[in-house]
């Protein structure tokens, strides 16, 4: 699976930007799909994360209430709308996808077997 991310900037506190993340060459169905940051000195966390089929979603407490992540199936691609976005919001954000099964939401970063490349987020205060 080859994920391709876009979208990121440099913004404005309480600007939005949304986040695109298109999956090509994938033979094996994709499970799960979830945006992770990380952000200088710290560890990568989970932002929210979305069930590819049923649509369920997972949002990190930071997240909730300003971030949205949809997915189109036609075009096997996730976006993530950011609004309200915080100086704390800096990061590189980056696109994963489990071509595996599972049980509830997964978040930790190790059961993600495919990653995009990353796009930098920077919001100014």
């Amino acid at each position: 699976v080859q994920l391709q991310a876009s979208g990121g900037g440099l913004v404005q506190a309480g600007d939005s930007l949304r986040l695109s993340c298109a999956a090509s060459g994938h033979s094996s169905p994709i499970y799960f799909m979830a945006w992770f940051r990380q952000a200088p000195g710290k560890e990568r966390e989970c932002v929210t994360a979305i069930n590819w089929n049923t649509g369920s979603t997972y949002y990190a407490d930071s997240a909730k209430g300003r971030f949205t992540i949809s997915r189109d199936n036609a075009k096997n691609t996730v976006y993530l709308q950011m609004n309200i976005l915080k100086p704390e919001d800096t990061a590189v954000y980056y696109c994963a996808a489990r071509t595996t099964r599972g049980i509830g939401m997964p978040t930790p970063a190790m059961v993600y077997n495919y990653w995009g490349q990353g796009t930098q987020v920077t919001v100014s205060s």
